[in-house]
C-alpha cells in the first residue's frame, strides 16, 4: 500500500519540482497541499500570492487543499499550535508523511523532522542535497515556469521581482545569491509545467516595498518568519503583485 502523505505547497518553484518528483513514484500517495496563510491579508505567507491563484493552482495539479490561516508575524508558539491542530485533524484521516522541498538547510530540516516526530509524523525530502544549479536546470527543462515574487533586499534589489526565471535571470544573480534562493533571497510563483492540466492565468500587478517591524515585546521576537538573522529587521522586502484573471 502506498503511504499517505500531505505535500507542503509554498505555489514556488521548489515546491513544484519536488511534487513533480514525487508524483513520479508509487511510494506515496498525494492526500492533499497545506499552506500557510497570512490570515490578515489572505496572502501566502513570505511569498505574498494571492490565496486565489493559490486554489487556482491546486485545481490545476487535481489535489485538495488544506489551508493553515497564520497571523502576521506569529510567535513560534502560536505557529507550532496551528501547525500541531492541522497536523493531528489530517493524522486522523490516515496521512502519516510530510512531503517538502527543502534542499541543503540542515537545521531546517531538524526543525522539520523533530516537531513532526511530536506528532507521529514522518519527513521526506525528495530534493534533499541536490546541487541547487542542477535542480534549476532541470526545472527549466522540464518545462516549468516561474515567476519571482518576493526578493529580500539584503541580496538582490527591485530589477530581480517580478522576472521569469530563465537563463538570463540565473546569469544575472549576483555571485552571493544561490540559484534556487534557498537562502530566502527571493520566492516564486509557479504558473506552468507538467504537474499542471492547464496555465495559470494571472497578471502582473504593481511592486511595491514592504519592511517589517521589530516587535516591542522581546519576548515575542521569536517569530516563525525568516527573521532569524540578528539584522533581518534592517532589510525590506519587494513584492510583485500577481492577479487572478478568472475567479475559483
Amino acid at each position: 500500500m502506498k503511504k499517505k502523505a500531505l505535500f507542503n505547497w509554498s505555489s514556488g518553484k521548489d515546491s513544484a519540482l519536488a511534487l513533480y518528483k514525487i508524483l513520479q513514484n508509487d511510494e506515496y500517495e498525494i492526500c492533499c497541499l497545506l499552506t500557510s496563510v497570512n490570515q490578515q491579508f489572505q496572502r501566502i505567507s513570505m511569498h505574498g500570492v494571492r490565496v486565489e491563484l493559490l486554489k487556482q493552482q491546486a485545481k490545476s495539479i487535481g489535489l485538495p487543499l488544506e489551508i493553515m490561516q497564520i497571523p502576521e508575524m506569529p510567535t513560534m508558539e502560536v505557529y507550532e499550535a496551528v501547525m500541531q491542530t492541522t497536523l493531528s485533524k489530517l493524522k486522523d484521516q490516515g496521512i502519516t508523511h510530510s512531503i517538502f522541498g527543502d534542499i541543503f538547510l540542515e537545521d531546517l530540516r531538524k526543525y522539520r523532522e523533530d516537531k513532526l516526530a511530536d506528532i507521529g509524523f514522518e519527513g521526506v525530502f525528495p530534493l534533499w542535497k541536490v546541487p541547487t544549479s542542477d535542480l534549476i536546470q532541470e526545472f527549466i527543462a522540464l518545462g516549468f515556469k516561474t515567476i519571482v515574487v518576493c526578493v529580500n533586499e539584503r541580496f538582490l534589489d527591485k530589477s530581480f521581482v517580478g522576472r521569469v526565471i530563465d537563463q538570463d535571470f540565473i546569469n544575472d544573480l549576483p555571485e552571493n545569491v544561490d540559484v534556487c534562493g534557498e537562502n530566502g533571497e527571493f520566492h516564486t510563483f509557479t504558473f506552468d509545467g507538467p504537474i499542471f492540466s492547464k496555465p495559470i492565468s494571472f497578471e502582473v500587478g504593481e511592486v511595491v516595498y514592504r519592511k517589517y517591524e521589530k516587535p516591542k515585546d522581546e519576548s515575542s521576537s521569536d517569530t516563525a518568519c525568516d527573521t532569524s538573522a540578528s539584522d533581518a529587521f534592517d532589510y525590506g522586502f519587494w513584492y510583485c503583485d500577481l492577479q487572478s484573471k478568472i475567479s475559483i
